[in-house]
């Protein structure tokens, strides 16, 4: 049997989900038939079968992910030469029986350290009972005097309970059980309302990245509004923001760029790709628009609207999900000012437009109201500076204060 393994879908990801097997075990596949559908990070891939033969083995259903290299599927080939059947994965051993310790017995020494009992050796340490740090020994002579070592003031260092603490207990219980904490009553913990299932798809994608986000990124963030009054009636709002990205650019080029934390490096783009975040019910989707700096708007937004065409289908290109240079995220579209939005590594910035709204603004010693975008700048303050991301973002502002 030839063996199969996932490949390297196009997107340096670890591991993609089944999500249909396009074939039947017992079929019989020529080279490049489709052969399963994978979900990667944000797009459904038909991945096409590698040998002419028969289907013998699936190593996934529907709904399991697979490691990038592990077996996939097994085929029957003619006269090719079979493949080592790789191992089955093994249940985990058992624990092995507890042996009987120090804390199920009783004490049989006064000393800390190693000592013997009976025909085995037994290590004793300083424990903790009820708050209070003791030894095996004290705990013992504790039992005997009949102490709630709960109660007892340990004047041992470290905060230890002493045997001559616990024998001042014993001769004065009255006054240890002034001392003895009342326990704040248990908060019961609520049933929840609803089951849990796992986080597939779309969403352990995005787990993963706000993961690694968190982990190697120092962000920062600046907001303002940007004044459009200006603006000619039906500007498209997503052109206008992408253009004034590309202007930003123009100004501080380290904002449209790619910092390599380990190797301490980075690389300034001298063009500009820009990944959109679109929202579905299935997760965040982060697709490229390519070549900002080059393309007029009518190009720009058929861009966009098939990017988005594509996102609704599932039908975006891998090559399309990776190696944009800075990030844009409209969420005004829905709700919300300002944002602290999160960069997805290598980028260092990424720009958040909020919902547009109305401004009173002063206007030569009166009052006009103005039509405004808050903007959030979030940048990645190992390799940007504030100065850089303030002159960026003011960039931005002059741009879209144009009428066109």
């Amino acid at each position: 049997m030839k063996i199969f393994n996932l490949p390297d879908l196009g997107e340096g990801l670890p591991d993609a989900e089944i999500v249909e097997w396009l074939v039947s075990e017992g079929d019989e596949v020529t080279l490049d038939d489709p052969l399963v559908s994978m979900e990667t990070a944000k797009a459904v891939v038909e991945v096409p079968s590698p040998f002419t033969g028969k289907v013998t083995k699936f190593y996934g259903k529907p709904g399991d992910v697979i490691e990038t290299g592990q077996p996939l599927a097994g085929f029957e080939v003619e006269g090719a030469e079979p493949d080592a059947e790789p191992p089955a994965k093994e249940a985990a051993p058992a624990p092995a029986p507890k042996k009987k310790t120090e804390a199920a017995r009783e004490d049989t020494g006064t000393v800390v350290g190693a000592m013997e009992s009976s025909d085995s050796v037994v290590t004793d340490a300083v424990s903790d009972i009820g708050g209070r740090k003791v030894t095996p020994a004290v705990r013992a002579l504790a039992r005997k005097l009949k102490v709630d070592l709960a109660t007892v003031e340990p004047s041992g260092k470290g905060g230890v309970v002493t045997r001559a603490d616990v024998e001042a207990a014993a001769s004065n219980p009255k006054a240890a059980k002034t001392k003895r904490p009342i326990a704040a009553p248990a908060k019961k913990r609520a049933a929840p309302s609803g089951e849990w299932e796992p986080i597939k798809g779309t969403r352990r994608t995005m787990a993963r990245i706000m993961s690694e986000s968190h982990a190697l990124v120092v962000p920062t963030s600046i907001m303002d509004d940007a004044d459009i009054h200006a603006w000619r009636q039906g500007q498209d709002i997503t052109v206008r923001l992408l253009r004034g990205l590309w202007a930003g650019a123009q100004a501080e080029p380290g904002l449209n760029a790619w910092y390599d934390g380990a190797q301490n490096m980075r690389i300034v783009h001298k063009g500009m790709d820009v990944g959109i975040a679109v929202d579905t019910e299935d997760g965040l989707f982060v697709a490229a628009l390519r070549d900002i700096h080059s393309s007029n708007a009518q190009s720009l937004r058929q861009a966009i609207n098939r990017l988005r065409d594509n996102v609704l289908a599932r039908s975006i290109p891998p090559e399309d999900m990776k190696d944009y240079t800075i990030m844009l995220s409209n969420f005004g579209v829905f709700a919300g000012r300002y944002a602290t939005p999160i960069i997805a590594p290598p980028c260092v910035c990424i720009v958040a437009a909020g919902k547009l709204r109305h401004e009173v603004v002063p206007v030569l010693g009166g009052f006009e109201v103005h039509r405004t975008i808050p903007l959030s700048l979030t940048f990645d303050h190992r390799a940007v500076t504030g100065g850089e991301a303030a002159r960026f973002l003011r960039a931005m502002l002059e741009d879209l204060a144009e009428p066109e």
